[in-house]
C-alpha cells in the first residue's frame, strides 16, 4: 500500500510592523510609483526589536498544528526551511522543537534560499513515505530585513519578513505532494549571495557588498525560465495538465516574474495566488503564508491540485504538486 503524505494544517506569521512604499521613499532615492510598476509591492511586514527567525516560525507552527488537531508531543519531525537563522547554532528547527514541547521530534534547519519550502516538504514527504515518521512539521521561516542594506534601493524595497507552516501526516489517501522537481545550478552562486560569519578574508574581499547582494536582471530571466519549466516536469511527472490545476501559488519574488510565467504557461488570472503586494519577498516563508491564507480565504478545496513553485540563491529552483486535502475531512 502506498503511502502519502497529506497537509493537514497550515498557518502563518507575520510582524505587526508594516513597512509601505511611502515609508522607503523617506530612507532612500525611489518612490512608490516606481516600486509598485517593477516589483507589484505595496508594503511588508519588519520584525521589531524583541523579534526573531524562530519566533515567527513558532507562531505560524502553532497555527498549523491547531488547524491541523495536532498535539505537538506527536509530532516525529520538525524542519525550518530558512537562510536567514537567528543562531548558527542551534538550529532554528531546535528552538521551535523546544518551544512547542515537541519532545519526541527531531528537528533540523534545511537552506535553499527561497526555493527552501519545497525542498522542506519534498524531504518530510520522504520520511513519511518510507515510514520513518508520521506526523512532520515543516516551517519556512526568514528575516530577511536584518539583512539587507537599507541604503540600497534596489534590492532593500524588495524583502519582508515572516512565517508559514505545514504539518503533514501519513495516509493511504493520494494527498499531499503528488510530484517535485528539485534544482540547483552553482555556477550561479555570485548572482545572488549573503557572506556568512565564518567567511574567509579572501572571499570577504571579493564580495560585492557583507549584505544580500543580487544581481536583478540576470536572477529575473533565470526567474522566468525556471519557473516555466519546473512547472511544466512537475505536472508531467504527476500524468497532469495545467488544465487540471485549480491554484499556482508561485514563489512571491517580483509580479512581473509571475505574470510572465503565467503567460508562458497560459493560466488565467482567476488561477493564480498573488500577495507579494503585502508582503514582499519573503524568501522560504512566501509560498506557504500564500498557501495558509488561500485556505483561510477559501480557495483551496478537498481534492484540489495546488501547483507551487520557488526559486532563488544557489541558483535553486523546486516545484511540488500538492492535491489538496486531510484524510478525516476539512479541518
Amino acid at each position: 500500500m502506498t503511502t502519502y503524505a497529506a497537509i493537514t494544517g497550515c498557518g502563518r506569521s507575520a510582524p505587526e510592523r508594516v513597512l509601505t512604499n511611502f515609508d522607503l521613499e523617506k530612507l532612500v532615492d525611489t518612490s512608490d510609483e516606481w516600486i509598485r510598476t517593477r516589483t507589484g509591492i505595496s508594503e511588508r511586514r519588519v520584525v521589531g526589536d524583541d523579534e526573531g527567525t524562530s519566533d515567527l516560525a513558532i507562531r505560524a507552527a502553532r497555527e498549523a498544528l491547531a488547524a491541523a488537531g495536532i498535539d505537538p508531543a506527536d509530532l516525529d519531525l520538525v524542519i525550518v526551511a530558512t537562510c536567514t537563522p537567528d543562531w548558527m547554532f542551534p538550529s532554528v528547527a531546535a528552538r521551535v522543537q523546544h518551544a512547542l514541547g515537541a519532545r519526541r521530534a527531531a528537528a533540523f534547519d534545511l537552506n535553499a534560499a527561497c526555493s527552501g519550502f519545497i525542498f522542506a516538504l519534498a524531504t518530510a514527504t520522504q520520511f513519511i513515505q518510507n515510514g520513518s515518521y508520521r506526523r512532520v512539521l515543516v516551517v519556512g521561516s526568514e528575516v530577511l530585513s536584518r539583512v539587507v542594506d537599507w541604503t540600497d534601493r534596489k534590492t532593500c524595497v524588495l524583502f519582508g519578513d515572516g512565517a508559514g507552516a505545514v504539518v503533514l501526516e501519513a495516509t493511504d489517501k493520494p494527498l499531499g505532494l503528488l510530484s517535485y522537481v528539485l534544482g540547483t545550478d552553482g555556477s550561479g552562486d555570485r548572482l545572488l549571495y549573503l557572506l556568512g560569519p565564518a567567511a574567509s578574508p579572501e572571499q570577504r574581499a571579493r564580495a560585492e557588498t557583507t549584505y544580500l547582494y543580487m544581481n536583478g536582471p540576470e536572477v529575473f530571466k533565470f526567474a522566468v525560465n525556471v519557473t516555466v519549466d519546473a512547472s511544466r516536469q512537475v505536472l508531467e511527472r504527476a500524468g497532469c495538465t495545467l488544465e487540471d490545476i485549480a491554484l499556482f501559488v508561485p514563489h512571491q519574488a517580483n509580479e512581473r516574474i509571475i505574470r510572465a510565467a503565467a503567460r508562458s504557461l497560459n493560466l488565467p488570472a482567476e488561477k493564480i495566488y498573488i500577495n507579494l503586494d503585502r508582503y514582499g519577498n519573503t524568501s522560504a516563508a512566501s509560498i506557504p503564508i500564500a498557501l495558509a491564507e488561500a485556505a483561510e480565504l477559501g480557495r483551496l478545496k478537498p481534492g484540489d491540485l495546488v501547483l507551487m513553485v520557488g526559486f532563488g540563491a544557489g541558483l535553486t529552483w523546486a516545484a511540488g504538486l500538492v492535491r489538496w486535502g486531510s484524510p478525516n475531512g476539512v479541518r
